[in-house]
């Protein structure tokens, strides 16, 4: 059986990531582990990050000085094109995981720590993402990249705002220029050959890799099982023969 150590998930925005994850949540835990090779998860998302240094950013604003790393449009937050925040998104990725886990062998008996973002070519591309990460993380690595078209994930991005805001006047979209930044070019079929699998070298470490394609979009639960479960037992058998 076995189950990841570390499963890097990368997508554009709105392309189905967190569906992805919501699905495996869900499971139960024998199930998840005997089906999908994923443990009880422990995760980590940019999105957090970058959206604590926008919130420091009005604290900022509010005491008399002036922002650091982004900036408001109605209630959107767009990041400085000058920010370096994504690089201290994979330094936070490789101290977080070195002080809470790499030590602790018992922790991936059980759990699997996934490491979610979503990277464009004009912020250096996934080539650039994953050399910076550690090679403690990319050491017990497999990487599930879920695949959308930019059309796709707009319409998605979209759709999902407009659900949002059913519930809630403080619903809120990426905004069309980041979508753009981060969406419109990604390198990922470049790095990888345009192959559905297989492995790629990363600081000398063979690093296997899926590509989910998540086109059309499903909704049912046998459906989704069938697509998610093919890719991650394939990513599996490469996992265990790197």
């Amino acid at each position: 059986m076995g189950i990841f150590k570390h499963l890097i998930l990368n997508g554009r925005v709105a392309g189905g990531k967190s569906e992805f994850i919501d699905f495996l949540k869900k499971l139960p835990p024998k199930e998840r582990a005997e089906n999908y090779h994923i443990g009880n998860i422990a995760e980590f998302d940019d999105f957090l990050y970058l959206q604590e240094k926008f919130i420091e950013d009005d604290l900022w604003e509010k005491i008399g000085y002036p922002r650091l790393h982004s900036e408001k449009y109605q209630h959107y937050y767009l990041m400085n094109s000058h920010s370096k925040l994504l690089d201290l998104c994979y330094e936070k990725f490789n101290y977080y995981a070195a002080r809470d886990y790499l030590n602790n062998p018992k922790f991936y008996e059980t759990n699997t720590l996934l490491i979610e973002f979503s990277r464009g070519t004009p912020d250096g591309g996934y080539a650039r993402a994953y050399n910076m990460l550690s090679p403690e993380i990319l050491n017990d690595a497999a990487i599930a990249y879920i695949s959308v078209s930019y059309e796709e994930s707009i319409r998605k991005n979209e759709a999902r705002y407009k659900e949002k805001l059913k519930l809630s006047t403080l619903a809120h979209k990426v905004p069309d220029k980041d979508m753009v930044r981060w969406n419109k070019e990604q390198d990922w079929e470049k790095i990888t050959d345009n192959k559905p699998n297989g492995y790629m070298t990363i600081k000398e470490i063979k690093v296997p890799f899926v590509t989910i394609y998540n086109e059309p979009e499903l909704t049912d639960p046998a459906a989704l099982a069938e697509r998610y479960g093919t890719c991650l037992r394939t990513l599996m058998e490469l996992y265990q023969s790197r």
